[in-house]
Order: structure tokens, then sequence, then C-alpha cells
């Protein structure tokens, strides 16, 4: 059993080897494919009101209370600020959310969910839930819990990675 204190780097024996590799059995491709197969699902269940990903992301984002600013949200999709500006502008269209700029830093726009926003955004967790039940079939609740270990395990080993990255091309 490996050492829990070691971490990818200083792993004695590599998991993934090239000898043996598989597109069908990597781990980036199978993460890949159930995300994105989850996400096509949401997003036709969402159809008939409307909201695609990337218009049901940021107002769940804004709703959790995760981000409040167009810098933040940025920021937690991954999206350079162009994007974000045509997306904001569609949810603004749709009556859904609302930029305003800050008093106090006028580079800084503040996000909020309008009454309209609050409705539309309500029925998201739900159809969340039910997409990720329909994938977790089979899973008994201890295996679900191992998994999400896991998961939460692989994303803080992939932020110390990007992390160590963006040192690195400073440093350069």
């Amino acid at each position: 059993m490996p050492n829990p204190s070691t971490t990818p780097e200083t792993e004695a024996q590599p998991l993934c080897q090239q000898s043996s590799f598989s597109r069908e059995n990597s781990m980036g491709y199978l993460l890949r494919r159930v995300s994105t197969m989850m996400l096509s699902e949401v997003d036709h269940r969402l159809q008939e009101l409307g909201l695609t990903h990337a218009q049901w992301a940021p107002l769940m984002l804004i709703k959790r209370g995760k981000v409040n600013t167009q810098a933040e949200l940025a920021r937690e999709l991954q999206l350079d600020a162009g994007a974000l500006t045509r997306t904001l502008d569609r949810l603004e269209a749709k009556g859904l959310c609302k930029r305003e700029r800050s008093t106090e830093d006028r580079r800084v726009v503040q996000l909020m969910l309008t009454p309209e926003g609050e409705e539309a955004i309500e029925p998201v967790a739900g159809v969340l839930c039910d997409v990720s039940n329909t994938v977790l079939v089979g899973f008994s609740p201890d295996e679900y819990e191992t998994l999400m270990q896991g998961l939460r395990r692989l994303y803080a080993n992939a932020e110390a990675m990007r992390a160590s990255s963006e040192a690195r091309a400073r440093q350069a």
C-alpha cells in the first residue's frame, strides 16, 4: 500500500505505464467522456428552459455565492474575458442577470441574478442530481464516498500540478 504522505511526483511505482497505455483505459479519457456525456444530458434536460451549460453554470456560481465579480467568474469557469462577456451579454438580454460597476473600483464588475434568473436556475440542481444519480446506478454509498475521495484527491493533485507549472513559467 502506498504511503499516504507521498505525492504523485514521489510515488515509487507509476500507476500509468507507457507500455500498457490505451486511450480507452486512460483516466483522462474516461473522466472527459463521462463529463461530456453528463453535460450533454443536463443540457438536453434544460433545453426546454432555454439554458445551456454556458448559461446555467455561471448562473449557478452566482446563485451559490461562489463568485460575485466578472473576474472571479472568468477564473472559476476558466474562460477568457471575451467569451465570458458574450455569455453575460446573452444572460442579460434574457433578463437573468445584471452587471454593475463597483462604486469603489470602476474596474470591478459586480454580478447579480435578477428575480427571473433566480427562477430560471431553481430546477438546475435537481437536474444535476438526477443525471448524477443515473450515472451512479449500482454504486453503494461506500463506493460513492470512495469515488468522491479519489476525485477530490485527483483535483488537489491537478491543482498542485497547475500551480507548479505556473510557478515554473513565472521563473522562465
